[in-house]
């Protein structure tokens, strides 16, 4: 018997437990009411769907092809438009997550306006922003569900039948967010306070950077500063405990590190002995071997076997690493990461470049030899510039006559139907199976691809209802698509819950309810 059928008699028998003053209460109405609020809980949420991430691991650790994606979304709506249209064309949402991206909360949901991907935004507002989303991915699950009822209620026979294994069998739009904390906003026990935020709200994943707090970057602008090691796994762990504290126990922590872009540190890793964690940090610093008549007022030293090393401090009163560590950098933090606490790795990168992503991990995996990432698909890369000039280096390299092409230019729609062009596209439309399968990458990841498509939409619209085509600027250009490629929220009436506010009324007041549903509604027209 199905959840729905022993909730109806689970609430039968209730009903006549409490007498007569139940007897205007339909078992069956209160079921379904159930049904569309599967999730009571924001930590009902974040087990779901730690244990969704923990099997998706285990089957990519498997079959590489396996991979899982998600677009960042900004606000619940659009993030709920996102796993409708999932499901609308794939019938699940297998291997589809959602991700939240720091970037997007300080630009679009900070409360002091557009701000900086600087860690300056309300940190508050992430754990609101994960409530909004399965906000409105549970609805999502209540609007379905509510068709399928009213469905149920006029089918017959084995139509009724079909409806009803519907019912039973409903793939929920409620999915993993992997969640940006940024650098963790403070020291670790401010990230602590605030991972717990984020997971009563329903984050099953957390993804932290080792960026110096206060000193936050975009992981796509300059300037940025990392930590030492045991000061990012001091917040690892305080992660860790938040999820432990409250019994998501299968929570998953990304470790993202910014070392192949940042050349800078605030502070000089402690270290007990050559070799250590924090002496290997500190190797990677610019020095300079010095004597002791050679020290000026204020400077510091580091000694390491015997000789005394000045490293190299900036007027900011940082530190700089050698050029070309980058990498090395990177590797050492990935392993260090895995080892104490971490479950996924993310490097940000310059560029997707396989061969270089690859790379790092095959070093990796000679340590930790399941190591996966997640890897941010970025918007800030020019992907049509960086693979066709990718495509023009391998043709030169193997030889071939590249003279029809200029590589600084690349980006030029001239070039837009020529054979490199092609191959370039086609590398691009490869890229996530193909870094799957030769980097290691289990979650691929758009941070900003709504707030692009909001952009780009709302120029066509302009453009068009502000112009020569007035309305039908809108017509052709938004309602008649929608209406044609079955995009939910035609209905919009629907879509912000009018159906379901009809139902309960029905619930509540029976034959006396005034419903908004009736035959002069407007939305009958779609």
């Amino acid at each position: 018997m199905s959840d729905y059928q022993n909730d109806i008699q689970a609430i039968a028998s209730l009903k006549q437990r409490y007498g007569s003053g139940w007897d205007a209460i339909n078992p069956e109405s209160a079921a379904r009411m159930r049904a569309q609020n599967r999730f009571k809980t924001g930590l009902d949420i974040a087990r779901y769907t730690a244990a969704i991430m923990r099997r998706d691991m285990a089957n990519y650790d498997a079959d590489s092809s396996k991979y899982t994606q998600s677009l960042g979304c900004w606000h619940g709506f659009i993030g709920q438009q996102k796993l409708i249209s999932i499901k609308k064309h794939f019938n699940n949402t297998d291997r589809r997550y959602l991700y939240l991206s720091g970037w997007m909360i300080a630009a679009l949901r900070s409360e002091f306006g557009p701000l900086p991907d600087q860690s300056m935004h309300e940190k508050t507002a992430v754990p609101a922003l994960i409530k909004e989303l399965y906000t409105f991915l549970r609805q999502a699950d209540a609007r379905e569900l509510g068709g399928l009822f009213r469905q149920l209620d006029a089918a017959e026979g084995a139509a009724k039948a079909a409806i009803q294994d519907k019912i039973d069998n409903f793939v929920t739009h409620v999915v993993p967010i992997i969640a940006d904390i940024d650098a963790g906003f403070g020291n670790a026990e401010a990230t602590y306070l605030l991972a717990k935020q984020m997971i009563e709200a329903g984050a099953c994943c957390i993804q932290l950077e080792n960026q110096v707090s206060d000193e936050k970057q975009c992981g796509h602008q300059d300037g940025k500063v990392t930590v030492p090691h045991e000061d990012f796994l001091a917040k690892i762990r305080a992660v860790r405990y938040a999820f432990l504290e409250l019994g998501v126990d299968d929570g998953v922590i990304v470790a993202r590190t910014d070392s192949l872009g940042a050349g800078l540190t605030k502070q000089i890793a402690v270290t007990q002995e050559p070799g250590d964690l924090g002496d290997q940090y500190n190797s990677f610093l610019d020095v300079e071997e010095i004597g002791a008549a050679e020290l000026k007022n204020g400077d510091v030293v580091i000694q390491r076997g015997g000789k005394l090393l000045r490293p190299k401090r900036l007027p900011s009163n940082l530190f700089q690493f050698r050029e070309g560590t980058g990498e090395a950098r990177c590797v050492l933090d990935c392993i260090t990461s895995l080892q104490n606490g971490a479950d996924l790795l993310w490097i940000e990168t310059e560029k997707p470049h396989i061969g270089q992503i690859g790379g790092m991990v095959k070093e990796i995996r000679k340590v930790v030899p399941n190591a996966k990432l997640v890897y941010n698909n970025s918007p800030s890369f020019n992907w049509t510039l960086n693979f066709r000039q990718q495509v023009y280096d391998g043709m030169k390299d193997r030889g071939e006559d590249v003279s029809a092409y200029d590589r600084a230019h690349l980006m030029s729609a001239e070039y837009d139907d020529s054979i490199l062009a092609k191959v370039a596209d086609e590398r691009i439309r490869t890229f996530q199976a193909d870094a799957a399968r030769e980097a290691g990458i289990f979650h691929h990841l758009i941070t900003l691809p709504t707030y692009h498509t909001a952009a780009l939409s709302t120029d066509n619209l302009a453009k068009e209802y502000f112009g020569s085509q007035g309305m039908l600027g809108y017509v052709a250009g938004v309602q008649r698509k929608e209406i044609r490629q079955g995009i939910a929220c035609v209905k919009h009436q629907n879509m912000s819950g009018s159906d379901l506010g009809d139902d309960h009324k029905e619930y509540f007041s029976g034959e006396a309810a005034l419903k908004a549903g009736g035959k002069h509604n407007t939305m009958n027209q779609f």
